[in-house]
């Protein structure tokens, strides 16, 4: 699970250092006005987009964890500042019997190269407040590097639309009894763009979810369904028309393609013309759009 805005400067150094066994990568695009998705398609070639509007990682997270049809759900940031390689040390502790896997930069061989003072100190005190309330022994709990078993998504009923929903799984997973583990992850640099999470509004929202979890009944709010429905999208797949490679001229690819006679180009482009038609169609597109039915269902949960 792959939430993305405007991540074009990391996002194939993420994709390409997945595990080989990775058999499904979902990919949730807020809106980037950047080459995001093209990179990511052509770098992919087996990818779930979904293009959500709302704003916010939780928004983001909650309409890839409706298209994602895996056992398992990996969270993964766009940045390069998790590393992909780590998915494996996840992974194994969730066959060894977890229900819940966090990362850790505070278990050794953990650590971070991208934790300012200010972010370091917010989250050890928001550390230490979950563990007294919730009798608790997390070392890290603002980190959004997490695995889970997808067939718990009802359990955690998640509602979060920001940063704070990295603190709403946490603690739901807690009150659903899941069985959590914590396993040593080390935090790289971004490897592009600038953060959108700002400490000091983000970490009010952080606190909120932390005492507003606390007063809620342990019963799960209500089954995992947002207030949306995904609708596949027709677009084009790498390879057919319509498709722009990363980095390409628009208005040059088109004149290319429509005729290319005139144009007087006799390059490989016109050769994938007639393979075209036998190469597989592998990106499934989806648009999260209003579902009033649901969105009644979570008022009356």
């Amino acid at each position: 699970m792959v939430p993305t805005l405007n991540e074009a400067g990391s996002l194939a150094w993420v994709l390409e250092r997945l595990p080989k066994w990775v058999d499904e990568v979902v990919l949730v695009d807020g809106l980037s006005t950047d080459e995001t998705e093209v990179i990511a398609r052509s770098v992919r070639g087996q990818l779930v987009v979904v293009h959500q509007p709302a704003r916010g990682k939780g928004a983001a997270l909650r309409a890839g964890f409706s298209a994602a049809t895996s056992d398992v759900i990996v969270m993964i940031d766009a940045d390069g500042s998790t590393n992909p390689t780590e998915i494996n040390a996840f992974v194994r502790a969730l066959e060894n019997g977890a229900d819940f896997v966090k990362g850790s930069r505070y278990l050794a061989p953990g650590g971070s190269e991208d934790l300012s003072r200010l972010r370091g100190v917010g989250n050890t005190a928001f550390t230490r407040m979950v563990n007294l309330m919730y009798g608790t022994r997390f070392t890290d709990l603002c980190y959004g590097y997490c695995a889970f078993w997808r067939r718990n998504l009802d359990a955690l009923a998640l509602a979060a639309d920001g940063f704070e929903i990295e603190t709403e799984l946490v603690l739901s997973a807690v009150k659903a009894k899941l069985a959590i583990v914590e396993v040593p992850s080390f935090e790289l640099k971004r490897r592009a763009g600038k953060s959108n999470l700002n400490a000091y509004r983000d970490g009010r929202r952080v606190l909120r979810t932390i005492l507003q979890e606390r007063t809620r009944s342990s019963k799960p709010r209500s089954r995992f369904a947002q207030p949306i429905r995904l609708v596949p999208a027709q677009l084009a797949e790498p390879g057919t028309d319509g498709w722009l490679p990363a980095g390409s001229d628009r208005r040059r690819h088109d004149r290319r393609h429509a005729s290319p006679g005139e144009s007087g180009y006799s390059g490989p482009e016109r050769r994938q013309q007639d393979r075209r038609a036998s190469l597989p169609r592998t990106v499934t597109v989806y648009r999260p759009v209003p579902d009033p039915e649901r969105r009644s269902q979570r008022l009356q949960a």
